[in-house]
């Protein structure tokens, strides 16, 4: 982990900012605040923190739109994004990982978790992943394990971390099968509190992000996923 990581915390919510800021903070960890999308944006382009927790029901730009411009507008796909917020309907949440979170925590919730899920995120270098080069290479897919850039058939695909990772572990080990909660071991460790259906929205997603060949991610019926080097 990044000693004195910068955290961005989005919340409008004065508790529940000064509850995050102080655990993170006793955790080593420098925190931004701010309590509105507008300055959320203004923050992110002007100062680049290493992750954002982002309330999704703020005053004037909301939590939702501050996603799309991040993810889409401005194209930052490894920006780490937790969303922390009180909506807890399940369209919301599949709403904010398909536009590219990382994670959705619901309030109330843990200090503990929320932590441990910003130590996991911020732990990109730790994937579980049994190989020594720098590159894989797989018919048209091909992946920078340096630059963190993954093309298809020479696209280049805008990737968040999450989904970045997935790839990597499925398609350093073509044709293994892993379950859900291999996916989730290895992908981020043991601690990392994510559930099985956010690791089946953030396969969607990549399926969506790999055009043609998303038939390659396979879905083994009762068991998991796996990569397949030919369509």
């Amino acid at each position: 982990m990044k000693e004195n990581s910068v955290i961005l915390i989005v919340e409008d919510d004065p508790d529940i900012q000064e509850l995050i800021q102080y655990h993170l903070v006793k955790e080593g960890y420098d925190t931004l605040l701010v309590g509105n999308g507008r300055d959320a944006l203004d923050v992110v382009q002007n100062q680049s923190p290493d992750l954002v927790l982002l309330d999704l029901m703020l005053p004037g730009v909301n939590g939702i739109e501050v996603l799309k411009t991040i993810r889409f507008v401005w194209n930052l796909s490894t920006l780490p994004i937790i969303i922390v917020s009180a909506r807890t309907d399940e369209t919301d949440i599949i709403t904010a990982l398909e536009l590219g979170a990382d994670n959705y925590l619901s309030k109330p919730f843990s200090p503990k978790v929320l932590v441990a899920n910003v130590k996991a995120l911020l732990r990109r270098t730790s994937l579980d992943v049994s190989h020594t080069e720098t590159a894989i290479s797989l018919g048209d897919l091909s992946v920078d394990l340096d630059r963190r850039e993954a093309k298809y058939q020479h696209d280049l695909m805008n990737l968040t971390a999450t989904e970045f990772n997935l790839l990597v572990l499925l398609a350093s080990h073509p044709g293994r099968v892993y379950t859900r909660n291999q996916l989730i071991s290895g992908m981020r460790g043991e601690d990392y509190p994510v559930t099985e259906r956010s690791i089946d929205v953030q396969i969607a997603s990549l399926r969506k992000k790999l055009g043609e060949g998303g038939s390659l991610v396979k879905t083994v019926w009762g068991i998991g996923y796996s990569y397949q080097d030919k369509l």
